[in-house]
């Protein structure tokens, strides 16, 4: 491996980390949100899905602003703008503000998320380390997910949900701070600022079968991971678990294990292809949900990390394909894939919560097995086309 993609991976870690770690955070205060509020859990659900959905919205556009001005001051001044909104949270008094707020916190998401992986497909295709270095930033944003979950119980349960996002919006400042200093600026960007060739690009995009095949794909992996990941905490928190806040931060150490697995996913890539990776990953992670079926806390825990690893292994498939066959507007590719990915996201916390309310845990489970099936069906049929099969 070259230098500076070793010099490199802390700094792309670094940025997953910082860009989800208040992505998931409010899953592990929607019991207290629910208890505060008087809400229903599709109405507490809905400050997890207004973030994600904000990010669908916003990270098309997100992918032409930076094919036009460029990666580093982009993510990092997104970086910066998700503080405020996170932490005028503990001020609302009122789930409709609290929604609002995770609103706007999403729209700084896709200027990380999005030009962070056009970025990677820039500065590392010459050295073939792509698919490394995804996988790096898979593991970071993991890591962050966790992390803002395990943040957000413990302070909740030490100083309220109030306190979790004053915790979460120190964070921010310090990763913004960091990524500043560390990330290095672009070598090979190129701008586009011509509108009618990033048209021409879109066109191109929209009529590209196997990056429409990965967009569906990327739909059904986050719908899957926010429909499991945002009910199973009230379920957990019911009889006859009663888990507090603290307890359901535990549950999320599951997410250490993708932290793991996910660096190991861009070795197997290489060797094995990313569609043959993605469909075992898939099959793993049906067998996981499946597990937490039964009404035993460990094996619901060992059921979640095995799901959560194997999501996370089909997102690092999904988006190391798109880098290896998009060489054109690389930004806005990246931004349809998360408009179609964070979409699936904001879906899936709505139906997922009408399941809990309508069947409880096994609707959950059922719809989530359904969606994982639709993912592989997708796969098989649009990434068999492609002429470079493997990293």
């Amino acid at each position: 491996m070259s230098r500076p993609l070793v010099a490199s991976r802390p700094v792309i870690w670094l940025i997953g980390f910082f860009a989800f770690v208040n992505v998931y955070s409010m899953q592990s205060v929607l019991p207290l949100l629910m208890a505060e509020f008087d809400a229903t859990p599709v109405q507490a659900g809905l400050t997890v899905g207004a973030t994600i959905l904000a990010v669908a919205l916003l990270s098309p556009f997100m992918g032409m602003l930076s094919d036009a001005w460029g990666r580093k001051g982009i993510i990092c001044g997104s970086l910066f703008a998700m503080a405020l909104p996170t932490a005028l949270i503990p001020l609302a008094d009122s789930l409709p503000q609290i929604i609002g707020l995770r609103f706007l916190q999403g729209l700084a998401v896709p200027g990380i998320v999005v030009v962070v992986l056009a970025y990677v497909g820039e500065e590392f295709q010459a050295s073939g380390g792509v698919a490394r270095m995804i996988s790096t930033y898979v593991a970071g944003s993991v890591m962050g997910g966790f992390s803002g979950r395990f943040i957000a119980g413990y302070a909740a349960h030490w100083f309220g949900w109030q306190g979790a996002f004053v915790a979460l919006a120190s964070l921010n400042l310090v990763g913004a701070l960091l990524v500043l200093w560390r990330l290095p600026r672009s070598r090979h960007f190129v701008p586009s600022r011509d509108l009618r060739s990033a048209l021409a690009v879109l066109r191109s995009h929209l009529s590209n079968p196997r990056l429409l095949a990965a967009c569906a794909v990327g739909f059904c992996v986050l719908f899957s991971l926010v429909g499991s990941f945002t009910y199973v905490n009230l379920y957990l928190a019911g009889a006859p678990f009663r888990l507090s806040p603290a307890g359901l931060a535990n549950v999320f150490t599951v997410y250490l294990l993708g932290v793991l697995v996910t660096p190991v996913a861009g070795r197997l890539m290489q060797r094995h292809g990313f569609l043959r990776v993605l469909l075992i990953a898939l099959l793993l992670s049906a067998a996981g949900l499946l597990l937490t079926l039964l009404p035993w806390l460990p094996a619901i825990i060992l059921g979640l990390a095995i799901c959560s690893s194997a999501i996370f292994v089909c997102q690092a498939s999904t988006i190391s394909f798109i880098a290896s066959q998009v060489s054109q507007g690389r930004s806005l590719a990246t931004g349809l894939y998360n408009m179609s990915y964070y979409a699936g996201g904001a879906v899936g916390a709505l139906v997922a919560g009408l399941a809990y309310e309508g069947r409880g845990w096994i609707g959950v489970v059922s719809v989530m097995l359904l969606v994982q099936a639709l993912a592989a069906l997708w796969a098989a049929l649009g990434w068999r086309q492609a002429q470079a099969a493997r990293p």
